[in-house]
C-alpha cells in the first residue's frame, strides 16, 4: 500500500472528491480541498501515516479531526455541482443544510438511514487501535516513517494544529519560504479551478460566508457590508476563472467611456438607472454617458457647477491645485471620479457590495480609481485629514444616526478648511420629513463648527474650520464632543468609530490650515506629518531618489512586454511613502497604495503627496472584484508575512485574484523569496519575464532579487482550461 508521502509526490496536486448523489445516476465533485483536508485524506491511504498522526495529534483530537472531515464529504442528495463551501443552491433546496449529517438520510426506496457518521466514527475508531497495536504490520519502518513523521509535523505546524492550546491558529513558528529541506517545498503543478459561480468572489465580502457561518450582524448598521474573512479552514486553494469569453479590457482612456459586456456580464443597473444615464448596454459593450443619480445631465457638467458654486477660478474645481484627493462616498460607477481626473483632482470613490453589486466592479473595469467599502461601524481605512473634498450624490445615508457618527467619520477624514458637497432631498424639498431632517442635520453642523459655503438649487456645500478655535469656543457639555486626547485618529484597520470631533493637530493650528503645496508641486514637497514619523526632509528626498531609479529599471526591463496604454491600474502591495506611485506621475496610470496595518502610519504622507491609498493585512484578502489591477508591486511583501507567520501560498493565489490577464507582477525581496515564488509559476498560470539582481549585498540570502511576472490569459471551455 502507498505510503501518504508517496502519493503526494507522486500527484502533486490538490484531489478532489467525488460522491453519487442519492437517486441520480450521475456523480458530482466536490470542490478543491485545503491542505487540512488533504491531510485528513491522506491518512485513510496509509495507517502507517496515521499511526504517526496518532503520536503527533493524540488520539482524542485525530478521532474528532476524522469525523468532522467525513462529515463535510457528505452534501446533500440531488445537488449537482453543489461545493461545501458556497451554500447559494443548498439555501434554495428543499433539503436543510447538513440534513444528511445530523439528521436523517433517505435512500431511493424512502428507508432511512440513520447514524451515518457515528458509525464511521466507530469503524475508525476501530482501525485506530488495529494501527496502534499492529503498526508494524501494516507498513514499512525506519526511514521512510521517520520521513512521514518529519512531513507531517511541518504541514501540522503550517495549518495551525499544535498540542500548545497557546499557538495563534493558522500560524507557523518557522519560516516556509526559506526552508530548503526535503519534502514541503514541493510546489502543486497545477492549482484547481473554482467553480464558475465563484468568478467575482471577494472572499472577505462574501454574503454565502455571513449565512453559511450564521453571524450576527446589525443589518441597520450596515454590518453585514463590512469586511468578515473566513477562518483557515475556509479558504479558497483554487484559481479564479475569468467568465465565458472574457476580452483584454478596453485600453484608458477609452475605458472610462466603454468597457465589454462579456469581462462584467451584468446589465442591471442599466436597466435599473436607464432613466439616470449610469450605463447604456449598446451591441458587445457597456457604455457610460457620464451620468449619476443627482447629475442626470452628466458629470462633465456637473463638477463645472460645483467649482462655480464656490467662486473657483474658471470654473476647475481643483480650485488652482488647491483641491487634490476627493472622496466620493456611494459613488455608483465613479463616473465623478472618472470626470475630475482630467482635472489633476484623483478620487477615492467608495461603494459597498449591496443591492447595487458590481458597480465598483464597474469603476475598475473602467480605469477609474474604487474601492469597496461602507460607512458602518469601523474606520474607513484612511488616515485622518486625508482629502480635501467629500460628495454624496443621493448617496442614500443616514447622516443622523448614532449621534451623528458618520457624519462625524466624514469630519475625521476631510483636512482643515476642507468642503462637503451634499445633493440630496433634503437640502431642496419642502415636505415635512425632508424638512425635519434638513433641519436636524443643520443643527448637528453647525455644532461641528461648519459653514454654509454655498446652496444652490439642489446642493448645499459646507467648509470645515481651518483651526480648533469654533471647538475652543463651545459651551461646556455641547454635543457632539471632542475626542479624547488620547485617541488616534489615524489608527483605522478593525478601529470602531465614534461620535466624536477629530481636532487639529498642534502643527494644523500653527499653521492655520493643512500647510500642504498645491499640486502638482505637493507631490515632491515634504509634508509637515512627515515630524510624526520622525523622517527628515532628506529622507524623504533620498526616497524620492531611490524609488525614480528603481521604477526606471523595472520599465527597461518590461520594454518588450508593455505595450502603450497597456497598464492602467496599479497596486503597490507596500508602499511606504509612495515614491513608486511618485516616480509613475508622467504616465496614464493611478496607483492604489497600500500600507501594511501593522507598520508606521505612513498612509498619511502619501495623501499628503496628493496620491491615493489604503491600509490593509495582506494575510487577508484584498477589498476588491477578480480581475481589477494591471500590475502589482510587491516590495518585501512575502519576507513581511513570513514574519507573521501568514501562508505565502495564499498570498499568491490572492494576487493572482485581483490580477488581470496578461496583468504583471513585480517582486522585489530576498533570494529564497523568488526561488518559492518560481515553484509555483505554472500551477498559477504565470511566466517569468525575467530574475535580476536589485541591488550589491555582502549577504547572498538577504540580497534583493527582482522577479518580473505576466499572467497568461487562460479561459475556461465546458470544463477543459485553455491558456493564450
Amino acid at each position: 500500500m502507498s505510503s501518504a508521502l508517496d502519493i503526494f509526490k507522486r500527484n502533486q496536486i490538490y484531489p478532489q472528491f467525488c460522491y453519487k448523489a442519492s437517486g441520480t445516476n450521475s456523480p458530482f465533485i466536490l470542490p478543491p480541498i485545503r491542505r487540512t483536508r488533504f491531510w485528513g485524506f491522506l491518512l485513510f491511504c496509509s495507517p502507517s501515516a496515521l499511526s504517526l498522526s496518532i503520536r503527533s495529534f493524540g488520539f482524542g483530537r485525530l478521532l474528532r479531526l476524522l469525523c468532522a472531515r467525513f462529515s463535510r464529504w457528505i452534501s446533500p442528495p440531488g445537488l449537482k455541482g453543489a461545493t461545501i463551501r458556497s451554500l447559494e443552491n443548498l439555501k434554495k433546496s428543499s433539503v436543510p443544510y447538513w440534513s444528511p449529517i445530523f439528521k436523517v438520510m433517505k435512500g431511493r426506496d424512502g428507508g432511512e438511514k440513520k447514524h451515518l457518521v457515528p458509525s464511521l466514527c466507530l469503524a475508525i475508531l476501530v482501525l485506530v487501535f488495529l494501527v496502534l497495536y499492529y503498526g508494524s504490520f501494516f507498513g514499512p519502518q525506519g526511514q521512510h516513517a521517520n520521513s512521514a513523521l518529519v512531513f507531517g509535523g511541518k504541514i501540522k505546524r503550517s495549518i495551525g494544529w499544535s498540542n500548545d492550546g497557546n499557538e495563534e491558529v493558522g500560524k507557523s513558528e518557522e519560516p516556509i519560504i526559506s526552508q530548503e529541506d526535503g519534502d514541503y517545498n514541493l510546489a502543486p503543478k497545477s492549482f484547481p479551478v473554482c467553480d464558475d459561480r465563484h468568478s467575482e468572489l471577494i472572499p472577505c465580502l462574501d454574503r454565502n460566508l455571513i449565512y453559511q457561518t450564521k453571524l450576527k450582524l446589525d443589518l441597520s448598521l450596515m454590518e453585514h457590508y463590512e469586511r468578515h474573512c473566513p477562518q483557515p479552514e475556509r479558504c479558497y486553494n483554487c484559481l479564479i476563472p475569468p467568465p465565458p469569453g472574457y476580452k483584454v479590457p478596453i485600453k484608458w482612456p477609452r475605458s472610462r467611456d466603454e468597457v465589454w459586456q462579456v469581462n462584467i456580464p451584468h446589465t442591471h443597473l442599466a436597466h435599473e438607472k436607464s432613466d439616470q444615464n449610469w450605463m447604456v448596454v449598446k451591441g458587445d459593450k457597456i457604455v457610460f454617458p457620464g451620468g449619476g443619480t443627482h447629475f442626470h445631465y452628466g458629470a462633465d457638467k456637473y463638477i463645472p457647477h460645483l467649482a462655480n458654486m464656490l467662486n473657483f477660478k474658471n470654473n476647475i474645481l481643483n480650485n488652482e491645485g488647491n483641491i487634490r484627493t476627493v472622496f466620493d462616498v456611494g459613488c455608483g460607477v465613479a463616473s465623478f471620479g472618472g470626470y475630475l481626473l482630467s482635472s489633476d483632482i484623483i478620487a477615492m470613490s467608495l461603494a459597498p457590495n449591496d443591492v447595487h453589486q458590481n458597480q465598483i466592479q464597474f469603476a475598475l473595469e473602467r480605469g477609474i480609481p474604487a474601492y469597496l467599502g461602507v460607512l458602518g461601524t469601523k474606520r474607513l481605512p484612511y488616515p485622518s485629514r486625508s482629502f480635501e473634498f467629500a460628495h454624496c450624490s443621493r448617496c442614500r445615508i443616514d447622516w443622523l444616526q448614532r449621534d451623528g457618527i458618520l457624519l462625524l467619520e466624514l469630519d475625521r477624514l476631510l483636512r482643515p478648511g476642507g468642503y462637503f458637497a451634499y445633493s440630496s432631498p433634503e437640502a431642496y424639498a419642502q415636505d415635512e420629513e425632508d424638512l425635519r431632517i434638513w433641519k436636524e442635520m443643520s443643527a448637528l453642523v453647525e455644532q461641528m463648527c461648519w459653514k454654509i459655503a454655498a446652496k444652490r438649487n439642489q446642493t448645499v456645500i459646507w467648509v470645515k474650520p481651518l483651526t480648533n478655535d469654533c471647538y475652543m469656543k463651545r459651551e461646556p457639555g455641547t454635543q457632539p464632543p471632542l475626542c479624547r486626547s488620547d485617541d488616534d485618529p489615524d489608527a483605522v484597520w478593525g478601529v470602531p468609530m465614534e461620535a466624536c470631533i477629530t481636532p487639529y493637530s498642534e502643527q494644523n493650528q500653527r499653521d492655520g490650515g493643512s500647510g500642504l503645496a498645491p499640486w502638482p508641486s505637493r507631490l515632491i514637497t515634504p509634508p509637515p506629518r512627515l515630524a510624526d514619523l520622525g523622517i527628515s526632509k532628506d529622507m524623504f528626498e533620498k526616497d524620492m531618489e531611490i524609488w525614480q531609479q528603481r521604477v526606471e529599471n523595472y520599465w527597461s526591463l518590461f520594454s518588450a512586454k508593455i505595450q502603450p496604454n497597456m497598464l492602467r491600474n496599479l497596486m503597490d502591495m507596500n508602499a511606504n511613502m509612495g515614491s513608486f506611485a511618485a516616480a509613475l506621475k508622467d504616465e496614464p496610470v493611478w496607483v492604489m497604495n497600500v500600507v501594511p496595518e501593522d507598520g508606521p502610519n505612513t498612509l498619511k504622507i502619501i495623501y499628503d503627496r496628493g496620491l491615493i491609498g489604503t491600509v490593509h493585512d495582506w494575510c487577508e484578502a484584498f477589498s476588491t472584484y477578480p480581475r481589477t489591477y494591471d500590475l502589482l508591486h510587491a516590495w518585501t511583501v512575502f519576507s513581511d508575512i513570513e514574519k507573521k507567520g501568514c501562508s505565502a501560498e495564499d498570498l499568491l493565489i490572492e494576487m493572482d485574484r485581483i490580477l488581470r490577464p496578461n496583468g504583471f507582477v513585480i517582486v522585489r525581496d530576498r533570494r529564497p523569496v523568488a526561488e518559492f515564488i518560481k515553484k509555483y509559476l505554472t500551477a498559477l498560470h504565470w511566466e517569468s519575464v525575467a530574475v535580476v539582481d536589485a541591488e550589491s549585498s555582502s549577504d547572498l540570502e538577504d540580497r534583493e532579487v527582482i522577479l518580473l511576472i505576466q499572467k497568461k490569459m487562460w479561459l475556461i471551455d465546458g470544463s477543459s482550461k485553455k491558456s493564450a
